[in-house]
């Protein structure tokens, strides 16, 4: 009896440490991050927070996107989409995403028609999700046409413009947005806080799971270190460190 007892409960142990196996198996495999820079931007400006993943240690793809030569659909059908993929046949488990300004446009376009892998995170830095109001007042001439090309002119405020027609996304997103600026004309422009492109209230997103504001300005707030640091925790959490924000 004390034998047939024995057995059976090395039979239930072994049981249990093959599906234990199984499931650390079924989960294990390497998160990926792909970074979109913003309009008129390249991968170059993305290398600081490139590097700060890196070594919190995940795998980034930074490869860049022609965001002044192509319409926001085809940068996130054709661009993003190839980058999905890759990382898909990487083997990743998760895809997170982070975005500087029209980066974050272009993911919200994919997300209409695509899902991401389930725990998969997204952080949009400075991000114009309700447009911004410097593309209003400029996109009539033919200097900004010419620097930022046709997503540039889908990027107004009014409710037929490209960032307030996209449903909401599903996933966990995080949203960083800048109060400082450069650009003293450029923020007259644009009412409330703002990073000199785009006002604060304008970065935020209905179905955000969480959201600071970091004093930094729009061109240079992707390379902030307080910034990149919370990118990087948001990724590892769902959420970001508040407390350090308050230090």
């Amino acid at each position: 009896m004390k034998v047939l007892l024995m057995s059976l409960a090395f039979a239930l142990f072994s049981t249990a440490v093959i599906f234990a196996e199984e499931r650390l198996s079924s989960k294990s495999g390497p998160e990926f991050v792909i970074l979109l820079h913003g309009m008129a931007r390249s991968e170059g400006s993305m290398r600081p927070l490139e590097k700060c993943l890196t070594q919190s240690g995940f795998s980034v793809i930074n490869t860049g996107y022609p965001s002044t030569t192509e319409t926001v659909e085809a940068i996130a059908e054709n661009y993003l989409g190839a980058m999905v993929e890759h990382c898909r046949k990487k083997g990743a488990i998760k895809i997170h995403i982070v975005t500087h300004s029209l980066g974050g446009i272009v993911v919200r376009q994919y997300l209409q028609t695509h899902a991401l892998p389930t725990g998969s995170r997204i952080v949009m830095i400075a991000p114009p999700n309700h447009g911004s109001e410097l593309a209003d007042k400029l996109r009539s001439f033919r200097i900004y046409q010419w620097l930022n090309g046709p997503a540039g002119q889908v990027l107004g405020t009014g409710p037929d413009s490209l960032p307030n027609t996209l449903k909401p996304v599903k996933g966990e997103i995080g949203v960083i947005a800048g109060n400082a600026t450069l650009n003293p004309l450029f923020s007259w422009l644009i009412p409330g806080d703002d990073d000199g492109k785009v006002s604060v209230r304008n970065t935020r997103l209905a179905e955000m799971k969480d959201f600071i504001v970091a004093f930094s300005s729009h061109s240079f707030i992707m390379r902030h270190a307080k910034v990149m640091d919370q990118a990087a925790y948001f990724l590892k959490n769902g959420k970001f460190d508040h407390a350090a924000g308050k230090s």
